[in-house]
């Protein structure tokens, strides 16, 4: 147990941490997908993160946070909703969490995590969901998805006491908003027009670039202190990274015969995704096993199952995130090496039960996040609708849902 006192190399490093994280969404998020979509979408494409992030950092302070990482009540599975609009906690009381750092710094670290994850949602929506309807499915999801998640798995939740191992989001934050993007989705269908040819391939890749510099607060950030485990996760992090990329071009060498630049961001986003519930877990060479594996495993849903079953995912937030976050955290209930950090053995060093826990982990967040966010979802289309009608779509949602035009021709 470390010791309750201020470190103040330990609270620069988290407000870091915490910079590199709200990076990720905007401009991160925004840009990724901003540049894969039309000309005519890529301004309401941006703006869906963009109001993610705001909508979700009042949200966290108002009652998120203490939902999420209060004392646990009800068996495990919410927090005590005391302390809300952050009333009563000292500028310098500490975090029961990160004890080395201030409560209010590990509030806002945990309120970037939140931003990030309803934002990767909208990449299986755009070009045909509402955004008055984003603007009502952003706080209710929030609240009924990923806060309870949130607390099971980190703040002391029933998933928390089973043991699960999550060191930075590969179920609380990947597979939650993989199985929420399916379920939309499902609820939304089909585009009219299924062709999804990038118009600014550039956006895309500077988009990726922002990730992968914001994922080191991400992933070594979770340390939550300015040590050996933050400098053990930032390298894993870039090397699994690394290894997804190479990984992918080799399966576009193999199915068109050229290696794509979209591949390529794509793959290394998926390195960076499987990484995450490990990154605080594993070694070096388990992290290019993970970054090489997944790409694997993602390019198969995306080229194979996403047309096989006919869900049009936009953006593939089911086919990175879900999948190499499932398949993350799989992966740590087998790597995760106690002399990397004493808080997680896997089946390769002998305990052979972390692997069920990590299952049973997967299927409670996948099931939970799908049904809660179907249930959100058609409450949404039988009151203000999801879909804007087929003429909207067709014209593009930066004129008819802003007024607005990414180009001046």
């Amino acid at each position: 147990m470390v010791d309750a006192v201020l470190n103040s190399g330990d609270t620069a490093w988290m407000l870091i941490s915490t910079a590199l994280v709200m990076i990720m969404t905007v401009p991160g998020v925004a840009l990724f997908y901003g540049g894969m979509v039309s000309k005519k979408n890529v301004l309401n494409t941006i703006f869906l993160s963009l109001i993610a992030f705001s909508i979700t950092s009042v949200i966290w302070v108002v009652y998120g946070y203490p939902l999420a990482f209060g004392s646990d009540i009800l068996g495990g599975l919410i927090g005590n909703p005391a302390n809300l609009v952050m009333n009563g906690v000292d500028v310098n009381a500490l975090s029961t969490l990160a004890p080395t750092i201030p409560e209010l710094v590990y509030v806002a670290f945990q309120m970037t995590f939140a931003a990030i994850t309803v934002a990767l949602i909208s990449g299986a929506i755009v070009g045909r969901m509402k955004f008055s309807a984003w603007l009502a499915f952003v706080p209710i999801w929030i609240t009924l998805v990923y806060v309870p998640i949130a607390h099971w798995v980190w703040g002391g939740g029933w998933l928390y006491q089973l043991g699960a191992l999550d060191f930075a989001g590969g179920t609380v934050v990947h597979l939650n908003c993989g199985m929420a993007a399916l379920a939309l989705v499902l609820l939304l269908g089909a585009r009219k027009d299924k062709r999804l040819l990038p118009h600014q391939l550039g956006y895309s890749v500077l988009g990726a670039a922002f990730l992968w510099f914001g994922w080191f607060g991400f992933n070594a950030g979770s340390a939550l202190t300015a040590g050996g485990l933050a400098g053990s996760a930032f390298l894993v992090t870039n090397t699994a990274a690394a290894a997804a990329m190479i990984s992918w071009m080799m399966m576009d060498v193999i199915k068109i015969g050229k290696p794509t630049l979209l591949g390529a961001i794509s793959g290394a986003v998926a390195g960076l995704v499987v990484i995450t519930p490990a990154a605080g877990f594993v070694t070096v060479w388990a992290s290019i096993v993970l970054g090489f594996t997944t790409s694997i495993i993602s390019y198969l849903a995306v080229a194979w199952l996403k047309p096989k079953l006919g869900y049009d995912d936009a953006l593939d937030a089911f086919g990175i995130h879900g999948v190499s976050g499932a398949w993350g955290a799989i992966c740590t209930g087998i790597f995760a090496a106690p002399f990397i950090n004493p808080l997680g053995t896997g089946v390769l060093y002998g305990n052979l039960g972390q692997l069920g826990v990590q299952l049973i982990d997967i299927a409670a967040v996948g099931a939970y996040s799908f049904i809660m966010t179907l249930i959100i979802g058609y409450a949404i289309k039988k009151t203000i609708g999801l879909r804007v009608d087929e003429k909207e779509e067709i014209e593009g949602l930066d004129t008819t849902q802003h007024e607005e035009s990414g180009y001046r021709v």
